[in-house]
């Protein structure tokens, strides 16, 4: 057997040893469910295996009897509980069944049945009982039991989708169960910059429609929205630029002297019938030219009660972006100038971004402060 097959052959074997002795380990520590999936897998592949035959009728009615028990216990659970804790232990059964059905070996030494049946039912008796609870909450009618009402009716619509007139339950109840929020345009007071303000709208809308990350029962409209829908909403949110400024202009001039690192040849004579090379630091006049384009402005968002018209919360978000160009040229000797000089010697000075643009920049980093506020104030409505 030359190197090569040897290692195969070790590793298979690696690989044979590590399977069972999983299966042994969850055994031991009491994990039935894992020791029947890994030694039955193990079997699928190699029904010989005497080990994984061994773990396999230990852990089987283990895992079984486990399962009954469980069962036993909460049957005399209350209702809701009850048919939850039932269908999720036949669940498990049926995984059981479901793991060792396929291997032969495996079902002549188990005693396996399907609980196929049994789920069926408790899943039904649950899927009622949470239709039965949401009705009854939803006919409270206030938030906070619609809101427990429209739980109940997402839990039937996970587990039976087309359940009765179950999807209509779901609408109502979160209509409401919602905290209502209307967030008026962005104003900006300069037309020139409306464009601008359309992109930083935008992006505030596209934020508000995904507020699954802030809050399942927010829910955000615009005013156009709450029009067409004649909504009376909780909350209407105003966002105004109180100040801004684009394209402030600063240009800074620096003149020095510089003197090269290490003398180079600046000449040669003939002395003697001998050409004699002539060696010295050289100088150079450098001139850096630095054009910063500052914009900023700020943004109040103010929140206030639709129904008060009590100013619930006001804040400023500030941002600022700064364009900078930078650029050099020189008289001299260009040898006294450092590598980094003499690229920035063949740079040129460049045009700005356009005022939109700027715009936009500086607008960045409000977004993101005004979306974390959002976020962690509607996080407990």
């Amino acid at each position: 057997m030359n190197k090569l097959s040897a290692y195969y052959l070790f590793l298979i074997l690696s690989i044979a040893f590590s399977g069972c002795h999983s299966a042994k380990k969850s055994l031991k520590r009491g994990d039935f469910d894992d020791s029947v999936f890994r030694a039955a897998d193990k079997l699928k592949s190699n029904p010989t295996h005497s080990s994984s035959l061994e773990i396999l009728k230990q852990a089987f009615p283990s895992a079984v009897a486990q399962h009954r028990d469980d069962i036993t216990r909460n049957e005399t659970a209350p209702d809701l509980q009850k048919w939850e804790l039932l269908m999720a232990s036949y669940q498990k059964l049926n995984k059981l069944y479901d793991a060792v059905k396929p291997c032969s070996v495996c079902m002549k030494v188990v005693s396996a049945r399907s609980y196929y049946e049994e789920e069926r039912n408790t899943k039904q008796k649950a899927v009622e009982t949470h239709y039965e609870e949401g009705v009854k909450f939803l006919s409270l009618g206030d938030r906070e039991n619609a809101r427990t009402a429209y739980d109940h009716f997402e839990r039937v619509n996970e587990l039976t989708p087309d359940y009765n007139d179950n999807q209509r339950k779901l609408d109502v109840s979160y209509n409401i169960a919602s905290f209502k929020v209307v967030v008026e345009q962005v104003l900006v007071t300069s037309k020139v910059y409306q464009l601008s303000n359309a992109y930083f709208q935008d992006r505030i809308n596209d934020f508000l429609k995904t507020n699954q990350r802030i809050n399942k029962f927010v829910q955000f409209y615009t005013p156009d929205e709450a029009t067409n829908s004649k909504l009376k909403p909780d909350h209407v949110i105003t966002l105004q630029f109180d100040d801004f400024v684009v394209g402030q202009t600063l240009i800074e001039k620096n003149t020095e002297t510089v003197t090269s690192k290490d003398s180079v040849k600046v000449g040669e004579k003939t002395v003697n019938r001998k050409k004699v090379e002539f060696y010295d630091k050289v100088k150079a006049k450098l001139t850096k030219n630095r054009k910063t384009v500052h914009s900023s402005g700020l943004l109040d968002m103010r929140i206030v009660d639709f129904k008060t018209r009590q100013q619930v919360n006001q804040e400023k978000f500030s941002g600022e972006y700064n364009w900078v160009c930078e650029w050099a040229n020189f008289n001299g000797d260009e040898r006294a100038l450092t590598a980094a000089q003499l690229r920035m010697c063949k740079s040129q000075e460049l045009l700005p971004p356009d005022p939109q643009q700027l715009f936009v920049e500086f607008s960045k980093p409000i977004y993101d402060r005004l979306t974390d506020r959002l976020r962690n104030f509607y996080a407990k409505y």
